[in-house]
Formats: structure tokens, C-alpha cells, sequence
């Protein structure tokens, strides 16, 4: 099997997993499949998590997980499987705005095997969309910090006390310079002692 033929496999199995076939149409199961007809809001909307209420994805975690334990996950395990719970419910409402001919019966076929085929997919999505909004609020805060630090130092050697303050500091910091700079000028301007050279035989 050539490369090509591999690539085309490959090609077919993941749009197998990404589709399912419904009354003669073809529905795709990976919403980011429908991006050419998204505008800017509803890509957004799709690729931030958080955009639906706590409610709305508690009420519906048993629905995409039942097999799961909430109760024993960490904050990070429980953030990834709410936004993958998220995922799926943005997923079905863009798949029943795009296809309004889906009826009841059809719309459960399709959670049915999103449910099966993208939860991996999902959940490493999420995890990867609330990593990257760390890092961000990360830099963010140093940024922050940065800017803040700047700020006090500025307003801190704008005021009157410590400008009188600093004045004879600096003062002494460059009369100690030219002290220096003095000696260190007067040292070696000195001539260097040096022996006539009948006395520097050994004897």
C-alpha cells in the first residue's frame, strides 16, 4: 500500500468517526467541521470554555458520563470533563441549527455516537483550551505585577520626601566617585622606586 492510499485510509476512518449517515445526508459528528459557515461569535463561542452555565453542564454530566464518579476527581479532572460535557451540547445545538430537518429520533442517533466517537477527541481539546487560558492569566499576572511594581517605584521617586531624601544620597555617591577617582589618578601619577642596577646583584 502506497503512502497516498495510507493518507486516503487514514482520511476515511477519521471522517467515519467525524460523520454518520442520516435519511441520505451525511452529519457531521465534529462540530469544528462547520467552521467555513461559523462567524466570529459562534467560533468563539465554540472554542472558549465556560460559555454555558454550571448548571446547564451538571444537569447534563450524567448524560454524556455515566460511568464517571465526580465526586472523586480533582479540580482540573472535573473542569476538563465539564467542558467536554460543554462540548457536546454546543456540538448537538450547531449540528440542529445546521441540519433543522433532524428529528427527534435522528438527533438521539447522532449523540449517540458523538458520545462514543469524540469524548477522547473533547476532552483533550478542553484540556488543551484550559491549559493555554492558564498560561495566559499567567503571563497576564506578571504583566500585572510588572506594570504595578513600575508604578509604585515611579510615584515613590515622584514625591517630595524622597527627592529631598535622594539628594544628598547622591551627593555623597558622587563625591565618593570623584574621591576615588582622585586617589586612584594621584596613586598612579606617583613615580616607582627602583633600584640602581650595581645593587641588584647577590652578593
Amino acid at each position: 500500500m502506497t503512502a497516498t492510499q495510507q493518507q486516503d485510509l487514514q482520511l476515511q476512518r477519521r471522517l467515519q468517526q467525524d460523520s454518520i449517515q442520516l435519511g441520505g445526508r451525511t452529519i457531521y459528528l465534529n462540530p469544528f467541521l462547520y467552521w467555513r459557515r461559523f462567524d466570529s461569535n459562534t467560533d468563539r463561542w465554540l472554542r472558549e470554555p465556560g460559555q454555558l452555565t454550571d448548571d446547564q453542564t451538571r444537569v447534563n454530566r450524567s448524560r454524556f458520563y455515566p460511568e464517571l464518579d465526580w465526586t472523586g476527581l480533582d479540580e482540573h479532572q472535573t473542569a476538563v470533563y465539564d467542558g467536554a460535557v460543554e462540548m457536546f451540547l454546543k456540538s448537538l445545538d450547531l449540528i440542529s441549527t445546521f441540519h433543522p430537518e433532524l428529528g427527534a429520533g435522528q438527533m438521539l442517533e447522532v449523540e449517540r455516537k458523538m458520545t462514543i466517537t469524540k469524548k477522547r477527541a473533547f476532552e483533550r481539546w478542553v484540556d488543551k483550551a484550559i491549559r493555554r487560558r492558564q498560561r495566559d492569566e499567567h503571563r497576564e499576572t506578571r504583566r500585572f505585577e510588572r506594570s504595578r511594581v513600575w508604578r509604585e517605584w515611579r510615584e515613590w521617586i515622584a514625591m517630595d520626601t524622597t527627592q529631598k531624601a535622594l539628594v544628598p544620597l547622591v551627593m555623597l555617591m558622587v563625591l565618593g566617585g570623584v574621591a576615588g577617582w582622585s586617589f586612584g589618578a594621584a596613586q598612579s601619577a606617583c613615580p616607582t622606586l627602583s633600584l640602581p642596577s650595581g645593587q641588584t646583584g647577590v652578593r
